[in-house]
């Protein structure tokens, strides 16, 4: 693959974290282009993958938009297909994954397709079949009104996993909505953080690499580097380049929780990631909490019935979680997930819902009291309100 070429680029992004992932794009340097439902167009070239891959936080996949064309027959799509470079990032032992989703197209047989596809690919790389072991590439091809779209991966694993996370409790938070959740809370490492309910610690951990300026992809392969043509001594440059970057954590992060196995855990993960600093994980309820003095932003993930299950009434726990929070964090900044409003109002706390999220498929809103009455403050590189973002609900 030339370095020089300029690709059409897209970060997908979760629901509701499309306008973080933009800034963070405009923060590498990079112009993004479209925002749509999902994620962000931009442009870039072989450098950009492998930045975008190693430095975004709230994007799971950056693909490459690696052709688009018009096809109404399977001997069309052949034909057309065949032609495609592929050998620009498809190696002969490499095994290609073609996740396929058609719609209001002639071709509607999404088995077929991604039949038709692997035979060209096969064809265009001169080898008789496609290998069943080895490296593997993901191919997403998109039908829609007989215009086929094919975006080759980029990332290979998901971006939510950075390789500190081995262990995890049930409905871990994924570590790159934690991430998009502290950037649209505008925490950038200059006050405390706390999570009194932390599981297996995913905010304090992202608010620990956010502080550090530790860049996620640090510690991870990606599927580019099976590419041909995957430039060694470019990767080796960027991650030095990230590790000259990084700083000291000065404020104080701290998570507990009630279960002391997912501490264990949390503080598991902790080790590997290898962020020094004033981070601490300890065994305590959110009732035993002490009396915070000092003012930072304080972040929960609760149960809310749907994702686990709670004994006794929701009603009293989520009352018993705006006391507690009250008591413990005055002064403090507060956020809060919660998919119902009615929940979120039983705390009696004057929440304020600021965006609408997807955490694992449930529809979720992320609430905030400012201190002290402040208003909120958003990070300047995000213009204007976040998606979703409205009074009080």
């Amino acid at each position: 693959m030339d370095h020089r070429t300029v690709e059409k680029l897209f970060a997908v992004a979760s629901p509701g974290l499309e306008q973080v992932c933009t800034a963070e794009l405009a923060r590498l340097g990079l112009e993004p282009g479209e925002v749509v439902a999902g994620g962000v167009e931009f442009s870039g070239r072989l450098e950009d993958i492998y930045r975008t891959n190693l430095w975004l936080r709230s994007a799971s996949r950056v693909l490459v938009r690696f052709a688009n064309f018009r096809c109404r027959a399977f001997p069309d799509l052949f034909r057309q297909a065949v032609r495609l470079p592929w050998g620009r990032f498809v190696r002969p032992e490499t095994r290609v994954e073609i996740r396929v989703t058609c719609r209001h197209s002639r071709l509607m047989h999404s088995a077929r397709v991604a039949e038709t596809l692997e035979k060209a690919i096969d064809k265009s790389l001169g080898r008789a079949r496609s290998p069943e072991n080895g490296p593997k590439q993901l191919l997403l091809a998109r039908l829609v009104n007989d215009e086929l779209s094919l975006s080759i991966d980029s990332s290979g694993e998901l971006l939510h996993r950075r390789g500190y996370r081995l262990g995890t409790t049930r409905a871990p938070l994924r570590e790159t909505l934690a991430a998009g959740i502290l950037m649209l809370l505008d925490w950038d490492g200059s006050e405390p953080l706390s999570d009194p309910m932390c599981g297996t610690g995913s905010f304090i951990l992202e608010g620990a690499m956010l502080a550090a300026n530790w860049a996620p992809g640090m510690e991870r392969d990606f599927a580019f580097m099976n590419w041909p043509g995957y430039r060694q001594g470019l990767w080796s440059r960027l991650r030095s380049d990230a590790e000259h970057v990084q700083r000291p954590v000065r404020s104080i992060l701290e998570g507990a929780d009630l279960d002391p196995g997912a501490v264990t855990i949390a503080m598991e993960n902790l080790g590997r990631l290898k962020v020094g600093g004033p981070i601490d994980f300890r065994p305590c309820a959110l009732a035993d909490q002490p009396v915070h003095e000092e003012s930072g932003l304080v972040v929960c993930n609760p149960p809310y019935g749907r994702r686990l299950k709670s004994d006794g009434s929701m009603k009293k726990f989520y009352q018993d979680i705006g006391r507690s929070l009250s008591h413990s964090f005055p002064g403090w900044r507060v956020a809060l997930i919660c998919p119902e409003a009615a929940l979120v109002r039983a705390t009696g706390l004057p929440f304020s819902k600021i965006a609408d999220l997807d955490n694992g498929g449930l529809s979720v809103g992320l609430y905030l009291v400012p201190s002290h009455g402040s208003t909120v403050a958003f990070s300047k590189a995000i213009n204007g309100q976040m998606p979703g973002a409205r009074a009080q609900d």
